[in-house]
C-alpha cells in the first residue's frame, strides 16, 4: 500500500477529547475516527488489524471443530421476550418500525442461535454441537470512555454449543479455554482464567479472560504461584485457596473473553428438547475490537504504537527518501511481503516519526545514504543493520 494514496493520515496531536492510550493513539496513528462516544470507524489500517485478529480467532475455533456462521444484528422482540431480556437487560438497545413491530439490535445472539440450533438438533447424535460467529454488537452504554474498550457498537466472536448432559459441557470446556489460551498468546498477551458471576446471563460461576494493564476496569486477585485467578473488589484472603502455597495478588486488569455456562435456560425457553431432556448449552465470547484496544494498552510507547507481528497492518514500513524505494517496494510486495510504502515527500523526521506512530515492526529505509544497502530496524529496537534485499525478505519470510 503506497502512503500517498490512502485515506488515513496521521495527526500531530492527539484528540484532546481522548482519556485512554487506545483512544489516543488509534486515532493519531490513523487507525481510527471516532463518530461518537462509543462508536468507531475503522479506516484502512484499524481495519486489516480487525481482520488479522478475526482470523487468528477463527483458526482456533475451527480447529476445536466449531462451525463459522453469519447471524443477523436485527432481532424480533419476541425472541428476547421468550428469554426475559426484553424487560430486564438495561442495555438493550430497542427500536420500532413504521408496523409499529418491536426489535432489538444484538447485544448477544443467544435468542437468535437457539432457535436456529434447534431447527438442526433432532437426536441425540447430532450432539455436541458447536457454531460461532463474528458480529457487530450493541450495547446501550451510559458512559463509553474508554475507546474501543467500550463501546456502544463492537466487533465480537460469540460461539455457542450444546451439550446432553454436565459432563460433556465440562469436556468441551477445557477445549474452549485452551483455544481460548492460544489465541491470546498467538496475539501476544498473557490473559488469565478468572472466576466471575454469570451476570444477566445465568447464576452459575462464569469464567473471564483477563488481561492485567492499568487501563482495565476490573480488579482482579491473582496466586503468584499457579493459574487461580477471581474477580472480585473485596477479597480478604491472602493465600491461594488453590494451591495453598502462594499468596493472592490484587491488579487491574482488562477483559478481552469470556465463557458462560447456560445451563438450561435458553434450551428451555425455546422448547429445544434432545430424546425428552433440554441440552446444556455453552456461550463463549471475544471481543475483537476490544482486544484491539488492550492491544495498544499494553504495547506502545511514547512514540507511539508497538503492534506484535501477528496483528500488524503491515510486515514492514518502508521509508523512501529523496524519491527512492519504489524498486525495493516492487520486489518486496512480489515476494508477498505486506509492505505500507510512504512515498511521500515528507521529510526524513515526519517520515521516521510516523513510522514510530503507526507502529509497524519492522522499518526499511532507502536513501542516498544506504547505497546498495537497506536500513533495517525493528520498531522495539535501537539497532540499526544495512542488508541486501535478499537478506530482508529472508529474515520478513
Amino acid at each position: 500500500m503506497r502512503y500517498s494514496q490512502t485515506i488515513f493520515k496521521t495527526l500531530k496531536q492527539a484528540p484532546k477529547e481522548a482519556e485512554t492510550v487506545n483512544h489516543k493513539l488509534l486515532v493519531q496513528a490513523g487507525f481510527v475516527r471516532q463518530l461518537m462516544a462509543g462508536v468507531y470507524t475503522y479506516l484502512p489500517l484499524g481495519h486489516r488489524v480487525l481482520n488479522k485478529i478475526s482470523q487468528i480467532v477463527r483458526e482456533e475455533m475451527d480447529a476445536i471443530g466449531s462451525q463459522e456462521v453469519l447471524m443477523p444484528m436485527l432481532h424480533p422482540a419476541e425472541n428476547w421476550k421468550k428469554t426475559g431480556g426484553w424487560d430486564s437487560i438495561d442495555v438493550l438497545f430497542k427500536l420500532q418500525s413504521r408496523t409499529k413491530k418491536d426489535y432489538a439490535l444484538s447485544q448477544s445472539h443467544e435468542e437468535v442461535v437457539t432457535p436456529l440450533a434447534k431447527e438442526f438438533i433432532n437426536s441425540a447424535k447430532d450432539l455436541p454441537l458447536s457454531i460461532y460467529h463474528i458480529q457487530w454488537k450493541f450495547r446501550d452504554e451510559l458512559r463509553s470512555k474508554s475507546g474501543i474498550m467500550r463501546g456502544r457498537e463492537f466487533l465480537m466472536k460469540d460461539m455457542y454449543s450444546w451439550h446432553l448432559n454436565q459432563e460433556d459441557f465440562d469436556k468441551y470446556y477445557q477445549k474452549a479455554k485452551e483455544a481460548y489460551l492460544k489465541v491470546f498468546k498467538r496475539l501476544g498477551l498473557v490473559a488469565k482464567v478468572t472466576e466471575a458471576s454469570g451476570g444477566s446471563f445465568t447464576e452459575k460461576v462464569s469464567y473471564e479472560f483477563e488481561v492485567l494493564t492499568d487501563s482495565g476496569e476490573a480488579n482482579i486477585m491473582y496466586c503468584d504461584k499457579c493459574d487461580y485467578c477471581v474477580n472480585i473488589d473485596d477479597f480478604k484472603k491472602d493465600s491461594c485457596p488453590k494451591c495453598a502455597e502462594g499468596l493472592l495478588r490484587k491488579a487491574t486488569a482488562a477483559e478481552v473473553g469470556n465463557v458462560f455456562d447456560l445451563g438450561q435456560k435458553y434450551s428451555k425457553a425455546f422448547d429445544l428438547k434432545v430424546d425428552g431432556v433440554y441440552p446444556i448449552m455453552g456461550c463463549y465470547g471475544i471481543g475483537i475490537s476490544r482486544t484491539m484496544g488492550v492491544i495498544v494498552e499494553k504495547f506502545h510507547d511514547a512514540k507511539g504504537i508497538v503492534w506484535p507481528k501477528s496483528i500488524s497492518p503491515f510486515a514492514v514500513h518502508l521509508v523512501g527518501l529523496n524519491g527512492l524505494g519504489e524498486e525495493v517496494y516492487k520486489k518486496l510486495t512480489a515476494s508477498d511481503v505486506e509492505v505500507l510504502f510512504d512515498d511521500t515527500d515528507k521529510s526524513a523526521g515526519e517520515k521516521f516519526a510516523n513510522a514510530d506512530l503507526i507502529g509497524i515492526p519492522v522499518r526499511l529505509v532507502v536513501s542516498e545514504k544506504t547505497g546498495d544497502k537497506i536500513e533495517y530496524k525493528e520498531r522495539n529496537s535501537d539497532k540499526i543493520e544495512f542488508l541486501d534485499l535478499e537478506e530482508v525478505i529472508r529474515r520478513l519470510n
